[in-house]
């Protein structure tokens, strides 16, 4: 897939907590979004930064070329990050898009379920999509800390059944995401993006369930290209770069 150096516009930056942000921009240009695969990424220039000089990577959101817009989801987690929350409409952003290999689209089975905490939620909007599109019903899990942390509710509301896990019982199920009784429900496929614990987590349940699963790496990328090395995980065919090989994984490929 080809890959594109872009300068987006800010169109809106939606606070929906404290520590996260949505960005929905549109090409500068007003040319077409490119072709974009679920769980597929983007490498953003922080621009006026004197301490970030590296691109920062951040999962694709929603790429909705109905309206030609592109979704971000920050979390606030550093300078580099906070000067993108800090964003106001009518800013630029440079982009290298798309980047990675994204989810694939289910091989047999009908009955999927999305699991996702924290930010890792943001690449499974996409993804939920597709799926509807292409004549699935997927069911969602959500994780957090507490209500106050649910991201996107009403947006994956609109796609299918959501289901969620709160470490304090504040909303859903108390306790993490592989405690929710719906994590057993026999399921033929199981995405997950999230923490690296809880993906462990939900891989072990999947494959003592014998259900596939696919997992979206967050390892810490500088170039999104390749060649800085820096992301490079094992699995069991070798060490790779999780920026070119992945982010997106097999859990029978990884070491898990």
């Amino acid at each position: 897939m080809k890959k594109e150096m872009k300068d987006f516009t800010v169109i809106e930056n939606r606070r929906l907590s404290p520590g996260y942000s949505l960005l929905k921009l549109v090409p500068a240009d007003g040319a077409m979004l490119p072709s974009v695969r679920p769980g597929q990424f983007v490498q953003v220039a922080v621009e006026g930064s004197k301490t970030t000089f590296l691109r920062r990577p951040i999962s694709i959101c929603r790429a909705d070329r109905s309206v030609n817009q592109l979704w971000l989801l920050v979390r606030l987690a550093g300078e580099g990050t906070a000067a993108l929350v800090g964003l106001a409409a009518g800013s630029r952003l440079n982009l290298i898009l798309p980047l990675g290999n994204g989810f694939p689209m289910p091989e047999d089975g009908r009955r999927l379920l999305l699991v996702g905490g924290g930010v890792g939620v943001a690449p499974l909007l996409q993804l939920g999509i597709d799926l509807v599109e292409k004549g699935y019903e997927p069911e969602f899990l959500m994780g957090a800390r507490s209500e106050s942390d649910l991201l996107l509710l009403d947006e994956f509301r609109k796609i299918g059944r959501v289901h969620i896990s709160t470490d304090d019982g504040s909303a859903g199920q108390k306790g993490v995401v592989t405690l929710n009784s719906e994590m057993t429900a026999g399921w033929d496929c199981i995405y997950c993006c999230g923490p690296a614990p809880m993906m462990k987590a939900v891989a072990r349940v999947a494959h003592e369930a014998g259900s596939k699963c696919f997992v979206s790496l967050e390892n810490m990328m500088a170039c999104g290209l390749g060649a800085c090395l820096c992301c490079v995980g094992k699995t069991v065919k070798g060490n790779v770069c999780v920026c070119t090989e992945g982010p997106v994984f097999d859990i029978k490929d990884l070491t898990w």
